[in-house]
């Protein structure tokens, strides 16, 4: 047997951090079962679905690597399959057509719901003759339920679970406009698709008793089931808006590298012993439903960032480079080009060092493309008082000369100052780095300077002392 997994979202709104662990771990598990990962953009309700969304999707996806195996199924194209099959279990008595208008339901929901019941349909139809309906009314198809025992599923996560069969009412699997339900598309595609396990989140555990119906009325296989435990808020409530980024966009956004993410949210309900930094090899290889808890998890922002900065630290810098272009490419202030992507490079060994998010890196890197006079924070407008800049008058004139302009030279010459004017390192550096980068905050004094060039450097001490 193939395995064969998917990823099944609605293209109705952003590509959500929980349907991306379960892409995730969809994925993972096919590849850990040499298996395959297909996609399904379940674009039935035409009125939510836009292709924005699906763009949004298809993007998010491949910017986070989890790339299907085979072009997307989208649901909408299958209508008529779906149709096919709720005709068929119509021809064969299992299901049946049901008059009832919008206020008779909601009337017997109300009563239901007086009598202390569940407010479900009661099966007014289920055993009546279609001839008793007006002529021409029209008409929805109800899967008939069954009435006793039980429903019982071996969930590959939460266990067996059980619902009496009394407990649901006759599904709806085809409205009266004649299109399928969801819950009834579904089924059909993952038949069809040949899905092997369907991995979830738990709040598709009630659906999953409903569609083990129509598979069994098929007289069809169910897959196996494995449905994740919802992410939460740092506070366990529900995640939103107020918790910070909840979307792939979100998270992209603000700063996160993919592989960090991914890496994140495999550990966010999984877990392998001791390890927390695994590659994506790592990760198929070790990958697998068991590892899976039960218990809802919680997003912990800080240790995302902490993790992130894990994975910057290690990253290419020339990939580094060009996303901290594009972060900057629409400021008015900052200058991106080729000489700019020049002293970034150079730079980004430093750079990376500090940083927890790439937008952290775009900003502490902006001063590079910038043209003196630059603006300076509180804390390096202090520094810059009158004798500050006298002494960093005295340094142009030491760098002015060096040949090689490079880290080691302009180090060599900043410590041979310092020795000679009777000062520390820092009183050397710090004024230079608030005249070179606007604050008192970058990579090694000797390599920012090196980085920006000589006549750079010495127009941005022209520009500090009021000598530009």
């Amino acid at each position: 047997m193939t395995v064969r997994t998917r990823f099944a979202p609605s293209p109705t709104g952003l590509l959500h951090i929980g349907n991306a662990r379960a892409a995730l771990f969809n994925y993972l598990f096919a590849r850990h079962h040499k298996g395959e990962f297909l996609l399904r953009i379940e674009d039935t309700d035409r009125e939510r679905s836009t292709q924005k969304a699906v763009d949004v999707i298809l993007d998010g996806l491949d910017w986070l690597d989890l790339k299907p195996d085979a072009a997307p199924v989208y649901q909408s194209t299958r209508q008529q399959r779906h149709t096919d099959v709720a005709q068929e279990l119509l021809s064969r008595g299992l299901a049946y057509k049901c008059f009832c208008t919008a206020d008779e339901l909601k009337l017997m929901r109300e009563q239901a719901v007086a009598q202390g019941l569940p407010p479900r349909y009661n099966g007014f139809w289920r055993d009546r003759d279609p001839s008793e309906a007006p002529s021409g009314a029209p008409f929805s198809v109800r899967l008939k339920a069954p009435k006793e025992g039980e429903t019982v599923i071996e969930d590959l996560v939460q266990g067996a679970v059980r619902v009496a069969n009394a407990e649901m009412d006759d599904l709806i699997i085809l409205r009266s406009d004649g299109s399928p339900t969801y819950l009834h598309a579904v089924v059909c595609d993952d038949h069809d698709m040949e899905i092997t396990h369907v991995i979830r989140g738990d709040d598709h555990l009630t659906n999953t008793f409903r569609q083990a119906m129509i598979y069994r009325a098929m007289g069809w296989a169910l897959p196996q089931f494995a449905h994740l435990p919802l992410i939460h808020g740092p506070d366990g409530a529900k995640l939103s808006k107020r918790h910070g980024a909840q979307s792939v966009v979100d998270f992209r956004e603000a700063g996160y590298l993919p592989e960090a993410l991914c890496n994140y949210l495999l550990r966010l309900g999984w877990g392998h012993g001791d390890a927390e930094i695994l590659s994506r090899e790592a990760q198929i290889a070790l990958f697998d439903l068991d590892g899976v808890g039960r218990a809802p998890s919680r997003m912990d922002y800080t240790k995302l960032a902490h993790l992130n900065g894990v994975y910057l630290r290690e990253a290419d810098p020339a990939r580094l480079t060009e996303d901290v272009a594009a972060r900057l490419a629409d400021r008015s202030d900052v200058i991106v080009d080729d000489l700019f992507r020049e002293r970034v490079l150079k730079l980004m060994p430093g750079l990376q060092a500090r940083a927890k998010l790439l937008t952290d890196l775009a900003e502490s890197a902006a001063f590079l493309g910038k043209k003196p006079p630059l603006s300076f924070d509180a804390k390096a407008e202090k520094l810059l008082d009158a004798p500050t800049q006298a002494i960093l008058r005295r340094i142009a004139d030491k760098l002015a000369p060096l040949s090689p302009f490079d880290a080691p030279t302009i180090d060599a010459a900043l410590r041979a100052f310092a020795e000679e004017a009777g000062l520390k390192l820092g009183q050397v550096a710090q004024p230079l780095r608030a005249a070179m980068t606007g604050s008192l905050v970058s990579p090694g004094i000797d390599a920012t300077l090196a980085a920006l060039g000589r006549d750079d450097v010495l127009a941005r001490i022209g520009a500090a002392t009021g000598h530009g």
